[in-house]
């Protein structure tokens, strides 16, 4: 969507008596909303827990504990795969087909234009076909995880891999729609939220493991030093998030009226960190992918790759930061057209201080976002190196699921979510003024 709600201070009228908070949390949707996200959640955590059958999964999660790449992998999985339950492919499916067809959108006219132009309707046959494509890679997921874990399975055939294979398919399916049923409810994006669910499921454990590890040889002020940086990230993280570049914006006198004074302190709110997130699961996704291949390949050139691209590997900071930098600046303009947001302030009779309308408007905006999306990269690329660098002067590892980017999804969807519930209390605000005014 486009940052085009002008912010102002209106006048006129004696206000009516305010509600307190909690009479606006009850009058609305909100708590309605909020235990339909909290339901959802539940559920995606639960189908963690129904195992595949015919499994030795004691002796599967001690080999994967001793792996410290598909740990990782686990890690965002929030256990799932460990576990070996019929969620265990979690959303990533549904991701690596995002990342897929957004790219593809971005080279073929025709899904730009059911994208972005076609509206509500071509929306919904653009999110159509990512779910024909998160079902394909939902089952080459599937067989391969099924393979991989044959050696701890009691009695396998091909029965059994076809059972197996589609029970995964479905489990992902089914974390699929929770997701969007997520995103309906406008408290947040559903994948960003099934995630953060997955991380904090683990959080604890993997506190736990850095807090004993204070008694093996590591020094009170190497933890100390650790979790003040910790602290320290999920500050910034939260300073960066909440960040925005106001671009003020006057309106054409014959539109004051309709504007009821908003032509005097209306501005343009755009983020630092527009994107939010979605990079950081993006990349992740794909540094994923190669041991993904390799477990369904049996390859030792992918499983050697998978192992220089988990945290701690050779390749894992560069390429991680070079992939958040790539989605961040791919994501920024996916989200604004500059030429978009330019022909909707020029038919709503606005336009930027000192900048004439139409083109030369969506040349500043292209620049700007630009600018904007080189800040949050240096954000986001800082954030992947900084916890390889505290881990090296501290000598603590058992935080690796929960390295910068893990820090900044925590973060990061939180705020979003808190930042929309912020919201959700400010219209029910505004609708109770509304009724009251009408009696």
């Amino acid at each position: 969507g486009t940052p085009l709600a002008a912010q102002s201070g209106r006048g006129g009228g004696a206000p009516p008596p305010e509600a307190s908070q909690l009479e606006l949390f009850l009058q609305g949707d909100l708590p309605g909303k909020l235990a339909a996200l909290l339901g959802l959640l539940v559920v995606s955590r639960v189908g963690v827990y129904i195992p595949l059958p015919g499994v030795d999964r004691a002796a599967f999660e001690a080999a994967i504990g001793n792996n410290g790449l598909l740990a990782y992998v686990d890690n965002l999985a929030g256990g799932g795969i460990s576990k070996l339950g019929v969620f265990s492919l979690g959303i990533i499916p549904y991701i690596n087909s995002s990342i897929v067809f957004q790219l593809l959108a971005s080279f073929s006219p025709e899904l730009k234009k059911l994208q972005r132009e076609e509206g509500e309707a071509g929306r919904r046959q653009f999110n159509q076909y990512m779910r024909y494509g998160a079902l394909a890679f939902a089952s080459v997921q599937a067989v391969g995880q099924v393979l991989y874990v044959r050696p701890f399975v009691y009695d396998f055939d091909l029965t059994y891999l076809a059972g197996s294979s589609l029970t995964l398919v479905a489990g992902a399916m089914v974390l699929m729609y929770i997701g969007e049923k997520i995103s309906e409810l406008k408290l947040g994006n559903g994948t960003s939220l099934l995630i953060f669910t997955n991380i904090l499921s683990s959080l604890p454990a993997s506190i736990g493991a850095t807090i004993a590890s204070g008694g093996e040889g590591v020094t009170p002020e190497a933890l100390s030093l650790f979790f003040a940086a910790f602290l320290a990230s999920t500050v910034g993280i939260i300073y960066v998030q909440e960040a925005e570049r106001k671009i003020p914006i006057n309106y054409a006198s014959r539109y004051k009226a309709r504007a009821r004074g908003l032509d005097s302190s209306s501005y343009l709110p755009f983020k630092v960190n527009s994107t939010g997130v979605m990079p950081v699961i993006f990349s992740s996704s794909v540094l994923a992918l190669p041991s993904t291949l390799a477990r369904f390949t049996g390859s030792e050139a992918l499983a050697a790759l998978g192992q220089s691209l988990f945290p701690g590997g050779a390749y894992y900071v560069p390429i991680n930061v070079g992939l958040i930098v790539f989605f961040n600046y791919f994501y920024t303009f996916l989200q604004l057209d500059p030429k978009d947001v330019s022909e909707q302030l020029k038919r709503g009779g606005a336009s930027i201080a000192g900048v004439r309308p139409g083109k030369q408007t969506a040349n500043y905006l292209s620049d700007m976002l630009g600018n904007l999306s080189v800040l949050g990269s240096i954000f986001l690329g800082a954030l992947a190196v900084a916890p390889s660098a505290v881990e090296q002067a501290t000598n603590l590892t058992a935080f690796r699921g929960f390295a910068g980017t893990s820090v900044l999804i925590l973060v990061g969807v939180a705020t979003d979510t808190a930042r929309r519930v912020k919201a959700e209390l400010a219209m029910q605000r505004l609708a109770v003024k509304s009724d009251a005014y009408e009696l």
